[in-house]
């Protein structure tokens, strides 16, 4: 038996519930400017819309760990599967936005569970010189899915165009949103049907008992002579806990735990905290800010997809070779500097509508824009705000983007620059890092309870970045909302500086002795 090659293709099958939580988080980036239109949204409701699945996310991480913890590992990402495949369905189907809410909101459950589930399992199975590449596996399936969603939507927005008879007949020109959440559906599937090749957790098969089945899935990974010494491992880490029914919630915050759980906080808040899911689930929105179009916009949302899953790569040949804490003060060092680039593209930017560019704009809008013509505007914000008082708050949602083109004056190179800066950034840092030290932090026997409270932290931080982000642009301007992202970034760049130590190559029951005091 191939044991490295084995632990590899089982650690891809079980990382695959993050190909699906990357490819609705960039779904949504194509779905959002359709439903705000056919479900008459305003800005707060559309980042509802957006948030929602990831506010329950927030509550299925609290009880996946311990979940996980009762039945194992493999049995709630087989339930995570079926979940992902009902919610694409029913949202793809969904009559009106309640509906389309319960059903993002199920998708929630699978998304939460599996973003908990499948690094600790992945951490659980592979040798520590190994164990940050190979946990990494669960980012580098996220930003896949993050691209493939980034191409399908184009795709299927592409076809609009198209004057094929099954264009129409399929509807994917009149529901093309639907047929980007439809398609969901399929990898959910293949999802469910390749874990019946994963066996248990050998951790998880101990912590219950079962030393002869632990053995024999461990020899699957490693050698004999490393299966010996690795039960021995597990059998001294779970001597704490001999005999307990359950780990009380209260254990993680005892002083031992007062490191760890710091660290995992502060990393948790800081991925979400600086905007990525404000980039990755409003893409096209954010580059049609700059003036580029629908069209180009998601082209341009392609390129962020294709840079992610790039720099993604470059992390997992890095992070053990030199080390998560190098990687993290490189990247978030490179966020700090690519928001601040951001703020200062969009703060230089001036809206002023000619003559000229009235006649290319929608023939609806050209009849009451004239009181606009040749005014100047120094922000995002006025000029919009004037759009909606001549418009209506529906026609200037409606017609945005071609509005924003005809009038802005900037460099839109520099927002592209700034975009796809900050992404590498947080792919090769951020991203795969975080959930590296989740699974590494904590001991084993609260391990199931710690990661799914700070990944409940994590996506609480995320729900409400991707809640406010359109409300944040309307109110504060684009500017003024990277410059935000920039300073938390800042901030968390000292406490990682401060607060973090070094934990590749380590055992995971090394890293207790060493962390857990």
């Amino acid at each position: 038996m191939n044991q490295a090659g084995y632990t590899t293709r089982i650690a891809l099958t079980v990382a695959l519930g993050g190909f699906l939580m990357g490819f609705d988080a960039s779904v949504i980036s194509g779905v959002n400017k359709f439903i705000q239109i056919d479900f008459n949204l305003t800005d707060l409701q559309l980042g509802f819309s957006v948030s929602s699945l990831t506010i329950v996310a927030a509550l299925a991480m609290m009880i996946s760990g311990p979940l996980s913890d009762k039945l194992g590992r493999k049995l709630v990402l087989k339930f995570c599967a079926l979940i992902f495949t009902v919610s694409a369905v029913g949202s793809a189907f969904a009559p009106g936005f309640t509906s389309f809410l319960l059903f993002r909101m199920l998708g929630g459950l699978g998304v939460g569970a599996s973003l908990i589930v499948a690094p600790m399992y992945i951490a659980e199975i592979a040798p520590a010189s190994k164990r940050g590449r190979l946990v990494s596996f669960n980012q580098l399936n996220i930003v896949l899915g993050i691209t493939i969603a980034f191409f399908t939507n184009y795709y299927i927005l592409s076809l609009a165009d198209s004057t094929s008879s099954w264009v129409s007949t399929y509807g994917l020109v009149a529901h093309n949103w639907r047929w980007m959440l439809g398609i969901e559906a399929l990898p959910a599937i293949v999802y469910f049907l390749a874990l019946f090749s994963v066996p248990n957790s050998p951790r998880w098969l101990m912590s219950k008992g079962d030393e002869s089945r632990a053995t024999a899935v461990l020899h699957k990974f490693i050698s004999i002579e490393e299966t010996s010494e690795e039960i021995s491992a597990i059998q001294k880490a779970l001597s704490d806990v001999k005999g307990a029914k359950k780990t009380p919630f209260s254990e993680l915050f005892k002083p031992a735990m007062r490191l760890v759980l710091t660290i995992g906080i502060v990393v948790s808040v800081l991925q979400q905290i600086t905007g990525i899911n404000a980039v990755f689930f409003y893409a096209p929105m954010i580059f049609e800010q700059s003036g580029i179009g629908t069209n180009a916009s998601f082209i341009q949302a392609v390129l962020v997809g294709i840079t992610n899953l790039l720099f993604t790569v470059i992390a997992m040949a890095l992070i053990d070779r030199i080390g998560r804490k190098p990687l993290l003060v490189a990247g978030v060092s490179g966020i700090v500097l690519f928001m601040a680039l951001l703020s200062y593209g969009f703060s230089s930017a001036t809206y002023t509508v000619g003559n000229n560019q009235v006649a290319s704009l929608d023939v609806a809008i050209q009849e009451n824009i004239g009181p606009l013509i040749d005014v100047p505007f120094s922000n995002d914000v006025a000029y919009k705000s004037a759009l909606q008082e001549v418009l209506g708050m529906e026609q200037a949602k409606m017609h945005e983007s071609e509005l924003i083109k005809a009038a802005i004056h900037m460099n839109p190179t520099l927002i592209l620059v700034g975009i796809i800066g900050f992404v590498a950034c947080f792919a090769v840092s951020l991203g795969p890092v975080m959930w590296v030290l989740f699974s590494e932090l904590f001991p084993l026997k609260i391990r199931g309870i710690a990661i799914s409270f700070v990944g409940f932290i994590n996506s609480g931080v995320s729900a409400l970045v991707q809640f406010v982000f359109p409300w944040e642009l309307s109110s504060l301007g684009s500017a003024a909302t990277f410059m935000i992202y920039g300073i938390f970034a800042f901030i968390g760049l000292l406490c990682i500086v401060r607060l973090l130590p070094e934990t590749k190559g380590k055992s995971l029951e090394e890293l207790e002795l060493e962390l857990v005091k």
